[in-house]
């Protein structure tokens, strides 16, 4: 059975440009195989050879693997401490800022921040880059449509000035969707972006296994300018920042050190 899934899993690189061997195995075999099943598949090759035949399992089959769960200022009281680090920090620390929400699912995250930039008049001095592995839910980020339960932390005069309702769903204005960029990104595969200033990528790093969280968090340190900062999910630690020149300076923030400072 595991080379079996160790050929998916090279098929899946090949054919899908998706690298799997990176998540923890026993819950990544676990999905794969119910979603498996949902196709009517019997076996990992008819599954694969149903998945390059049919776009709708394809659909599927990314939508399953690829996790998308989000909400607008998720965990609340820890985004309060990392808003008022942005704004009072970082804000004037830096004459532009870069930030750069990694793993974006259906763009929440990024739509937070840009509400705060907003709010405190930075969104002329700011570029917000919304990425994820996965393009269907990237186009649910650009379309900026969200259910009650994605909007629930969100305080109801934000509500009325950046949110229209319709039949029970929230449009988020244009003049917050058009702040964020939003691009197709593999965390494990890709090149990451440079001088970023923020870096938020929360709730993901738990998917994966030791060694490619460790290779993500060096990355994200050489995506930071000096004194920029990385947000994480509650349910995540970096043990030992200090070796990828980080330092902890909030419940779940880490500071890029300067190299007068390291």
């Amino acid at each position: 059975m595991t080379l079996q899934f160790e050929e998916f899993y090279a098929w899946s690189k090949r054919e899908l440009n998706l690298q799997l061997d990176g998540y923890k195995q026993k819950q990544l075999q676990r999905r794969i195989t119910t979603i498996m099943k949902k196709s009517g598949s019997d076996n990992l090759t008819m599954y694969a050879r149903t998945i390059k035949q049919d776009p709708e399992v394809k659909k599927a089959f990314l939508d399953y693997i690829t996790i998308n769960v989000t909400e607008f200022y998720r965990n609340d009281k820890l985004f309060a401490e990392f808003e008022q680090i942005l704004v009072n920090d970082i804000a004037p620390k830096f004459p532009s800022l870069k930030i750069w929400s990694a793993a974006c699912s259906t763009g929440a995250e990024a739509y937070s921040v840009a509400m705060i930039l907003k709010k405190q008049k930075l969104e002329n001095r700011s570029t917000i880059i919304g990425t994820d592995i996965d393009q269907t839910i990237l186009q649910k980020a650009r379309e900026g449509i969200y259910r009650d339960g994605e909007i629930k932390n969100i305080h109801p005069t934000d509500l009325k000035q950046y949110f229209v309702e319709k039949e029970g769903q929230y449009h988020l204005t244009d003049a917050v969707k058009k702040m964020v960029t939003f691009r197709q990104h593999d965390l494990i595969l890709d090149a990451y972006p440079k001088d970023c200033q923020v870096i938020i990528c929360r709730n993901v790093m738990i998917y994966f296994n030791d060694e490619v969280k460790e290779n993500i968090f060096k990355k994200v340190s050489e995506a930071l300018v000096p004194g920029g900062i990385f947000f994480i999910g509650a349910t995540e630690t970096i043990y030992n920042p200090s070796q990828y020149g980080l330092r902890k300076i909030g419940s779940f923030l880490y500071e890029k050190v300067g190299i007068e400072e390291g």
